[in-house]
């Protein structure tokens, strides 16, 4: 215990000590200490008592403000209480005790009040057990003194508090029949303690309102008619009429809740006696309420409606009355109290507020034609000084609106400008305001279903003049526009709308309350253009409306309908026109393209089916684009970049291997097209849709095989074509890349080597490496052909001895004599196959050869020549004979020629 003792005083002065707010965890560790005591021991020590009475002046002190949370408060308590009953001396004296009493039902208190009625009861228990020992001690002293009477008396008062406080802990905890012993108690002691009575009284009627709170109330009934009860036992000291009514009047409306049927004559009883002890509205209303609910006759009603108009209720209370009867479908008295009220209030300001109710339940019962009555009465009154007030004005305005908005939906256009107009009575000419502005719009909007554009327009002109920089006028202004075919006005309109969409807009009569109303304007422009067959307004709208949107789904929406508008002109457009509608479309798929790149919000598969549908727009649209290679290229470039944004699959990387190998194809064709100065963008841009087709065309190698398929071919091709005209040194690498294809075809070697020459190219050697690659396979085959055979040789010997050269060197002639052997070679294998004007070419340049070398003075070399072109005389057809009497004489002039020089050569040495 001498730690106990310790540990508490050195905690108690860390609390008082402390400058700070944060006592948390000092008192935590007090109330730990003392919550491990069991059944207070006898701790006999002065120390402990001090710590107890410190500690419970410092909670008295932190009762100011906030300091301390009640739970915080209540556990300094509980220490100090504790700790005060473990000091008790074996015969405590009055002063201990009364110190005791106050500790021990504060504490219970303040347990209450932090909802904890387990902790609570345990002190409470303690103050009841010293209230009775000090009750006991006064009463042996005697009853003679005055001051030990008036002792006594303090001590029953004390005990009936405490004694009410186990009961509102019982009640608390659930147990009513345990609380209603407690409060037996209680009331038991009135008799000596009469002062006490309101508070008894109270203390039940709040007993009442927590049970009735909890729908319990067969419990909720007791404690109010105890509370009642309590206050009649002593009228003097009773809470007073007006308290004693509003127990009354909940004991009733315990019983409207409970069981009207049940209760009906007990619940009419309560609100009875309730208006005789005080009458209030809510008493007379609570009447009524009781007995609509227990179907009482018309007549009792109509009493009771009588008494409220002679009780000089508020109007409020008389129109929330009249609602009550419609709503119990007691329609005749609603009408005829209504009248008689608004009769009573004739000369209230707020007279108005009924009249308009009146209104409002007329239309409610489909009673139009009275309702208009009324309306043009109030119209007639406004401007005869009998306004009505703000508040009853808006209403009613509303009202109207509602009603127009109705017939509006109905499509009864005449009935909803008519209920309009009722509105426009109560504007002054040329008021300036939003509503007044809104309310013209909405006149406008009936003038145009009426085709009455003159009306229309004079009232949106007074909606601009009132509110010029609204979205509403303008879309006003854009309608009006439409149906008058004035595509200039129209689109000054959807300009102006887009301005005024980069500000926030506030809802029109419930047609937008979403953020993006702006954007959904320009949607509904756009829908109301397309119906008066108008495409091109249509779409200016829509892409006004995919310029200021910010919500990605609507404005690919708007997109895909762009698209399809586009789509539709070029199916019925002309050749020479298809071209330009192909230019509108292509920023459309950018801007989708933009859109779904960046869509963060739509769903995966969403997502997925608009970059598909866009795809796919894309390729159909290149296709019909061969005319044009750049419009062809962009839109498969758009294919592919689309494409990616989907999951991918093998049919998916066909589409992009096929998009790529198409957009390179084109931008070659472009580089054909183009000047020498643009060739360069064209070429590398080709360059890189061929790396990218690579990097596709080997992902989908590695998921199977392709063994017709020509894009490795083709793909070499086009590197070719591109780094050769870019003068890329890596055109030999494809070349070998294209020779080391497992079956390579001639055609494709004859056109790498017309690539390897075409202007800018200049790769004499690797064209003649493919040349003859070609030639060599020509020949391999079982049947050659001998037209494409003689090209072959034809173009070696025309890149290795082009005409008009003064000199010709020896490995040249070598190599050239090598490509004559195999021109002889294929003739000889079809003499009467090879082409006559070939063999013609091949005689005619080697002769001219010949001659070149004897003017050259290599006489043998030329002599070799010559007779080499005269071995293709014996070749040639119908040509032969003429050929042959030329050359004859001409060979043997040369070979005179050549033996003279050849005798003047041996004569100088």
């Amino acid at each position: 215990m001498e730690l106990f003792v310790s540990n508490v005083k050195s905690l108690t002065e860390n609390l008082l000590q402390k400058q700070t707010t944060d006592y948390d965890q000092v008192i935590e560790k007090l109330f730990s200490e003392v919550s491990g005591l069991e059944d207070f021991p006898q701790i006999p020590d002065p120390q402990l008592e001090e710590c107890a009475i410190q500690l419970w002046n410092w909670a008295v002190t932190k009762n100011v403000g906030t300091t301390i949370s009640t739970n915080l408060k209540a556990k300094v308590r509980h220490v100090a209480s504790s700790l005060l009953y473990c000091c008790e001396p074996e015969n405590p004296t009055e002063g201990i005790i009364r110190k005791q009493i106050l500790m021990a039902s504060k504490t219970g208190r303040t347990w209450l009040d932090c909802k904890n009625p387990q902790m609570a009861d345990n002190f409470l228990r303690l103050a009841v057990k010293s209230l009775e020992t000090l009750y006991a001690q006064l009463t042996s002293r005697g009853d003679g003194a005055a001051d030990i009477t008036s002792s006594k008396g303090d001590v029953e008062k004390d005990l009936l508090r405490t004694l009410s406080c186990q009961a509102e802990s019982a009640l608390i905890q659930g147990n009513h029949h345990e609380a209603v012993v407690y409060m037996q108690r209680c009331k038991d002691m009135l008799l000596r303690l009469p002062k006490d009575t309101a508070y008894l009284s109270l203390m039940c009627y709040n007993f009442g309102i927590d049970t009735y709170n909890l729908r319990k109330f067969e419990e909720s009934a007791f404690w109010l008619s105890q509370s009642y009860g309590i206050g009649k036992m002593n009228v003097k000291y009773a809470p007073g009429s007006e308290v004693q009514a509003k127990v009354l009047r909940l004991l009733a409306t315990v019983y409207l809740e409970w069981d009207c049927q049940r209760f009906q004559e007990k619940a009419i009883s309560a609100v009875s006696l309730a208006n005789k002890e005080c009458t209030s509205a809510s008493g007379l209303y609570l009447k009524i309420r009781i007995l609509l609910r227990c179907v009482a006759p018309d007549d009792d009603i109509r009493a009771g409606l009588n008494g409220m108009l002679e009780s000089k209720v508020s109007l409020e209370v008389c129109l929330s009355t009249v609602k009550l009867l419609m709503s119990e479908d007691r329609e005749v008295l609603a009408f005829d109290y209504l009248k008689r009220a608004c009769q009573h209030f004739e000369s209230s300001p707020d007279l108005g507020t009924a009249l308009v109710m009146h209104i409002e339940l007329l239309l409610q019962r489909g009673r139009e034609l009275l309702a208009k009555q009324k309306i043009e009465d109030i119209i007639t009154g406004h401007y005869t000084g009998k306004q009505l007030t703000p508040q009853a004005l808006t209403s009613l305005h509303v009202m109207l609106w509602d009603k127009a908005s109705i017939h509006f939906e109905a499509t009864n256009f005449s009935e909803a400008l008519q209920w309009y107009n009722y509105s426009l009575s109560f504007f002054k000419a040329g008021q300036m305001e939003p509503n007044s502005a809104k309310l013209q719009r909405n006149r406008a909007s009936c003038f145009l279903q009426l085709k009455q554009l003159e009306k229309a327009k004079e009232a949106i002109k007074e909606a601009e003049r009132c509110d010029p920089d609204s979205i509403f006028t303008q879309f006003s202004l854009y309608k009006i526009a439409v149906q008058e075919n004035n595509v200039e006005k129209a689109a000054e309109a959807l300009n102006a709308m887009g301005l005024l969409s980069k500000s926030p807009a506030a809802s029109e009569d419930g047609l937008l309350v979403s953020e993006n109303a702006a954007s959904n304007l320009l949607s509904l422009a756009a829908q109301i253009a397309l119906e008066n067959e108008q495409q091109q307004t249509a779409m200016k709208a829509l892409e006004s409306l995919c310029e200021n949107s910010k919500d990605e789904a609507q404005v690919l929406t708007a997109l895909r309908c762009l698209v399809r508008l586009v789509l539709s002109t070029i199916e019925k457009s002309r050749d020479e026109t298809r071209d330009v509608d192909m230019d509108v479309l292509l920023p459309y798929l950018n801007l989708a393209l933009q859109k779904v790149s960046h869509q963060s919000r739509l769903p995966a598969e969403k997502r997925t089916e608009e970059a598909n549908w866009f795809r796919k727009i894309a390729w159909n649209s290149a296709l019909q684009c061969e005319s044009c290679p750049d419009r062809m290229r962009d839109f498969f470039v758009l294919s592919y970049q689309l494409s990616q944004l989907c999951p991918p699959d093998r049919t998916l990387l066909m589409g992009q291997k096929t998009c790529l190998l198409m957009a390179a194809a084109a931008s070659l064709e472009l580089c054909r097209k183009s000047p020498h100065s643009a060739q360069t963008e064209e070429l590398t841009q080709a360059l890189e849709h061929i790396q990218i087709c690579w990097e596709v065309w080997k992902t989908l190698k590695a998921s199977g095989s392709f063994p017709k398929d020509p894009t490795d071919t083709l793909l070499l091709l086009y590197e070719f074509e591109a780094r050769a005209k870019l003068n890329d040194p890596k055109v030999e690498t494809v070349l070998e890349s294209v020779l080391e294809l497992e079956h390579v075809e001639t055609k494709v070697l004859e056109t790498i080597a017309a690539l390897a020459m075409e202007p800018p190219a200049h790769f004499p050697l690797l064209c003649k490496k493919a040349l003859r690659v070609a030639l060599s396979l020509h020949r391999k085959q079982p049947q050659a052909d001998l037209a494409r055979c003689s090209k072959c040789v034809h173009s070696l010997i025309k890149l290795s001895l082009p005409s008009g050269v003064s000199e010709v060197e020896a490995r040249v002639l070598e190599e050239v004599w090598d490509y004559y052997e195999e021109a002889l070679s294929v003739i000889a294998a079809a003499p009467d196959d090879f082409p006559e004007m070939e063999t013609l070419w091949l005689l005619t340049r080697a002769w001219n050869t010949g001659v070149l070398l004897y003017s050259l003075a290599q006489y043998p070399e030329a002599e070799k020549w010559c007779g080499l072109a005269i071995s293709f005389i014996r070749h040639l057809g119908s040509l032969q004979e003429s050929y042959e009497k030329k050359m004859s004489g001409l060979y043997t002039e040369i070979l005179d020629r050549l033996d003279r020089a050849k005798r003047n050569c041996l004569m100088e040495e």
